[in-house]
Formats: C-alpha cells, sequence, structure tokens
C-alpha cells in the first residue's frame, strides 16, 4: 500500500548508521515526497522526478546467490535497513556511505543526525568490546506506569512451581489492562531474553485474563526492578561461529497439556535469534517434545544461513553427531 503525501508535510525519516569501531558511526535524516507501507520489500523512495531512488542508485533487495557472493570479494558493501520511515545505514567503507549520503542528499531533504543511539525504543551503547542494546527508558517508564516502582524486587520472572490455568481465579473487570501490559512485555523481549518464556506463557490467557495471571504479570515488572539496564550485548569479537541450544518444557500447559519450545541461537558468545512459544500438537513423550522443539531451531538456522550469506558472512551451519 502506498500513499502519496505531495499535498501533507513531508514525513522526517531518520537514517542512522551502526557500524563496527573501525567505522565511524553517523545519523541522517530524510524527507521524502512518496512513502510506501508494508513490508521492506514494498519500499521506494521517490525522487523529485519521480524516479525510484533505489533503482537510480542500482540497489537491491538482500537476495543474493553464492556465486554472487564469491564475486563480492574485495567488494565494499553498504546495507540500508529500512523499518517503515527509520533507517539505518551501515557498511564495510566509509567512503562508500559518504557516497550513499550524498546521492541521498541529492535526492531527498537529509539531515544529518550523528551516531546511532537510539532506534525504534532500543538504545544502543558503545563499549571498547562490542555494543550493548537495552531498553533501559522503556523499562523504567513501564515500572512507572504500572506503580512498580516502590515494590519489592523479585528474583525471578515467575514462580519456578506455578501452573497457570485459563479457567483459574476471578475475570479481571477489565481485559484490556492486562493485554496493555503483556503487550509492552511482550515488545521488551527484544532485549530482554530472560522474560521470554513469562511472557510467552502470560500471552495464553489474552482472550480472557485472570487475576492470577495478572499477579504475575506483576511479578514479572517485579523481576525487571532488578535491573531495568539489562539488554543484549553483541561483542566485536571477530568469531562468528552459529551456536544453537534448545530445550521444550513437555506438557506445560495444565489445560492443553502441550509442551513449549524454545531456542537460542549464538554467533560468537552474541545472542542473535531466541524464542518461546508453546508447540501446536500435543507430544506423547519428552523425547517428542524435544524433537519438535529441534526441528523448530533447525528452521531458524536455515533462514539465518541464509540471511548471513546476503549479508556477505557465510556461514557453516552447525552439525550434531
Amino acid at each position: 500500500m502506498e500513499r502519496n503525501i505531495d499535498q501533507e508535510p513531508a514525513p522526517q525519516i531518520p537514517v542512522q548508521n551502526l557500524a563496527s569501531n573501525q567505522i565511524p558511526v553517523q545519523n541522517l535524516a530524510a524527507r521524502t515526497s512518496t512513502v510506501a507501507h508494508g513490508s521492506h520489500d514494498n519500499y521506494k523512495g521517490k525522487g523529485p522526478e519521480g524516479s525510484e531512488g533505489r533503482c537510480a542508485l542500482d540497489m537491491r533487495n538482500t537476495t543474493i546467490t553464492k556465486q554472487q557472493i564469491d564475486q563480492l570479494v574485495g567488494v565494499s558493501l553498504v546495507f540500508v535497513v529500512v523499518y517503515v520511515d527509520d533507517i539505518i545505514l551501515t557498511g564495510t567503507d566509509v567512503n562508500e556511505i559518504r557516497s550513499l549520503k550524498s546521492f541521498l542528499h541529492d535526492q531527498f531533504k537529509i539531515k544529518d543526525l550523528g551516531k546511532l543511539h537510539y532506534f525504534l525504543g532500543l538504545e544502543i551503547l558503545y563499549k571498547d568490546t562490542g555494543v550493548l542494546i537495552s531498553q533501559r527508558k522503556f523499562t523504567t517508564d513501564l515500572l512507572k506506569e504500572f506503580d512498580c516502582t516502590s515494590c519489592k524486587p523479585s528474583m525471578s520472572p515467575l514462580e519456578p512451581t506455578v501452573k497457570f490455568k485459563a479457567n483459574e481465579g476471578a475475570l479481571l473487570k477489565d481485559p484490556t489492562f492486562y493485554r496493555k501490559l503483556v503487550g509492552k512485555l511482550n515488545f521488551l523481549t527484544n532485549t530482554r531474553l530472560d522474560i521470554t518464556f513469562s511472557v510467552q506463557h502470560l500471552s495464553q490467557f489474552l482472550q480472557s485474563p485472570r487475576e492470577p495471571h495478572l499477579k504475575a504479570a506483576y511479578h514479572v515488572l517485579r523481576y525487571l526492578m532488578n535491573d531495568p539496564c539489562l539488554g543484549v550485548f553483541l561483542s566485536n569479537s571477530t568469531d562468528c561461529t552459529i551456536t544453537a541450544y534448545c530445550d521444550s518444557d513437555w506438557a506445560a500447559c495444565p489445560d492443553s497439556r502441550r509442551s513449549v519450545s524454545g531456542y537460542i541461537v549464538l554467533m560468537g558468545d552474541s545472542p542473535i535469534c531466541w524464542k518461546s512459544k508453546k508447540q501446536a500438537t500435543i507430544s506423547l513423550s519428552s523425547a517428542e517434545a524435544e524433537y519438535r522443539a529441534i526441528r523448530k531451531v533447525v528452521g531458524e538456522l536455515v533462514w539465518l544461513e541464509k540471511l548471513l550469506t546476503e549479508l556477505h558472512s557465510p556461514c557453516n551451519l552447525p552439525l550434531a553427531d
């Protein structure tokens, strides 16, 4: 879906650059005459003459073959990450990034925003050994919004022995309050791996939340009070070995008896993918639940291998005996 905004005030599109320690990091802001809504494949930025900026620069979406990767050895690469009207620039060559910004200056109205520190609610902190990505402000605002700043911190996201049932406890008078809280906790899992399982568990009761479910959601908030600055640390180590771990909680749901799968994928020592989700079917044994969890992480690894190849960082999938 594309919306023409020639008669409306043109939006400011932040264009930000996140690179390694060897590349200067800069931000821009672009003003376009047309904004495309939908997936990144449908994004188009049109210049003053109506020509598509991406085509004029000879850029393309990340769909690339192994033969093309071999031909790109030694070639400078620049990546443009677009999410609606937010953009990140990064690459392997400072001069190429400057050329891209010069092109954007010619096509659009650009404002340099400096180094990337904030993007879609994510806070980026640069250290000598890597980059820390957190949601500190979002977490502190969340604790204030739900009046948890003076509560006693909890040492775990959920009580490990408690099993919640869909029809246990009194119904909440205002279910939207619970849905709002769990929705914000779900957004927080972008950088908080430690609450992923708990939020997945709470998300099962969005349709008819009850008092025990809300109490458990507040338990997660009290856990966040321990360290609101906790996040994902991406090391600048040259180790790009992909390692995956998965597990399952057999018959975790007392209502449906379905199991829960969970996995995490590391590049070197840095977590890059993680997920916790209830399995679609009932497993008759713990071994069957484990195999279903393995299938999920293998699918993620196949996608990840393709993505890394497109980003000119090919890797070998991990093998198990």
